[in-house]
């Protein structure tokens, strides 16, 4: 069987990219039966800026978009697309936008413990944020993802109280913006093949149908 690698470039507090992995999903257990898919989680920051206790996240928001009513349609939109791949976004109960670079450095370690571990993190990030309302900056509520997650909550804890992995992560954000990414989601597909944007699954089984396809056709002019 073929297995094909999605990098998922995304942050962890982009609706689109919680709607994309979401989409991704739907796609992924529609080609499951015939080729294999392996997810990472990459590393982006979308307010680098922010510090590391968060901001006020309406008031960032309105700043950013443009006016309360350019929120409430953003917000309205995801609201929609969400509800029809089970996300429930929960806008109003998110009262600080958070600095990420701690909730990434935890992806980076949950990858250590490999992809499907670093997977269930991935949704608990999201759903924390964007379902219950979480402040994912806060040290306290990455333990308890950590936790719930099967990582150990001492290690982490010490980890996070360094600087570990720091330079790690905002390398590979480094990286990703000098191949050209600078808006998220962003899925690269075998290091060669890239997909940008919260595409519809539909969009996202042609691309992987396409690209196994290319992989076993590649392998039989080898042999």
């Amino acid at each position: 069987m073929e297995r094909v690698t999605i990098d998922v470039v995304s942050d962890v507090v982009c609706p689109w990219c919680y709607l994309g992995k979401a989409r991704l999903e739907l796609a992924i257990a529609e080609v499951q039966d015939e080729f294999g898919v392996d997810v990472h989680w990459r590393p982006y920051r979308l307010n680098p800026d922010y510090p590391p206790e968060g901001v006020d996240q309406k008031k960032a928001l309105i700043a950013k978009l443009g006016g309360e009513e350019a929120v409430e349609r953003a917000h309205a939109t995801l609201t929609k697309l969400g509800e029809e791949v089970g996300i429930r976004y929960n806008f109003d109960a998110i009262k600080i936008g958070p600095n990420t670079l701690d909730a990434h450095r935890l992806l980076h370690w949950a990858l250590v413990e490999g992809r499907e571990v670093q997977d269930r993190v991935a949704t608990a990030l999201f759903k924390a944020n964007f379902e219950e309302g979480r402040n994912i900056g806060d040290h306290a509520v990455l333990l308890d993802i950590a936790e719930q997650c099967g990582l150990e909550r001492k290690v982490i804890e010490n980890l996070l109280a360094s600087d570990a992995d720091k330079d790690t992560v905002l390398d590979e954000i480094e990286a990703a913006q000098k191949m050209g990414v600078n808006g998220v989601p962003f899925f690269i597909i075998d290091g060669q093949y890239a997909v940008s944007g919260a595409q519809t699954p539909e969009v996202f089984v042609n691309a992987l149908k396409e690209i196994a396809q290319m992989k076993s056709e590649a392998r039989k002019g080898m042999i």
